[in-house]
């Protein structure tokens, strides 16, 4: 992989990426980078869209028609990891921390799940998709996340069957989670060591801060491919449980271990 430029201005532009091309910038972006940023014309940035990998380029023009005019691709696009999250929606400033930490985490999907103890039902979708963006453009992700609609939680049970779903239960017996996630694995072999083995399509759910209720465990242990996970002795916020749990699903079966 090549080395990550950590110094030069990345930008997020929905539009296809080539060498040559000479693209306008928007409002906010322009504002952005000429009045924050003072850059100006023939200054370096890094621009991606999610499909394209990463490419270098410089700005031109000036004010409100400050354009980029792309050079070369920096990184290829990698391939996006399979790892849905699906939680419980939380308050705002909560959300959005919880959305940013998803994106660095290597999330491919974030799907809201409404259930029977959820306290926020209003999901602001838009401002989820601009914090997976602002999230991607800060910390060199290039592949973004999906925003999903809301579902139910009875819908979880039967969504997706063949993914493995590691249920974050705060109610599960507390036991070592990393055994726990070895043994949903298949196991290594001679010919295929455990380092070689691809990552697996795997969803992370965790609740809301009430809990789930006896019928919704109930429901969720019907489901064949599952993972009822303690996330230790700790009671945890919903924001600390998604960054502990999505850390350990990435580690142990993810794409962490290559």
């Amino acid at each position: 992989m090549p080395q990550y430029d950590f110094r030069t201005p990345r930008v997020y532009l929905d539009t296809a990426l080539a060498a040559g091309a000479e693209i306008p910038l928007d409002r906010d972006q322009a504002n952005h980078l000429g009045n924050v940023l003072r850059l100006a014309a023939g200054d370096a940035v890094l621009l991606f869209n999610g499909r394209d990998g990463e490419w270098g380029a410089e700005l031109t023009g000036a004010g409100k028609r400050l354009a980029v005019r792309i050079d070369r691709q920096m990184r290829p696009q990698p391939e996006a990891p399979d790892l849905e999250f699906l939680f419980a929606p939380l308050k705002h400033a909560r959300l959005d921390y919880t959305v940013q930490k998803a994106v660095e985490l290597g999330v491919s999907r974030l799907r809201p799940v409404l259930t029977q103890h959820t306290q926020v039902t209003r999901i602001n979708l838009e401002r989820m998709r601009a914090n997976v963006v602002e999230a991607a453009q800060q910390c060199g992700v290039l592949n973004l996340a999906e925003v999903a609609e809301p579902i139910q939680l009875k819908t979880v049970a039967l969504h997706d069957p063949d993914r493995l779903l590691i249920f974050c239960d705060e109610d599960a017996e507390v036991a070592d989670p990393v055994k726990a996630l070895r043994r949903a694995r298949p196991l290594p072999s001679a010919l295929v060591p455990d380092e070689a083995l691809a990552p697996m399509p795997m969803a992370v759910l965790i609740g809301p801060e009430g809990g789930f209720s006896e019928d919704e465990r109930a429901l969720l242990m019907q489901r064949p491919n599952i993972v009822r996970l303690s996330l230790g002795p700790l009671i945890l916020r919903a924001d600390t449980a998604a960054v502990a749990a999505l850390t350990l699903a990435q580690a142990v079966l993810g794409n962490w271990r290559s």
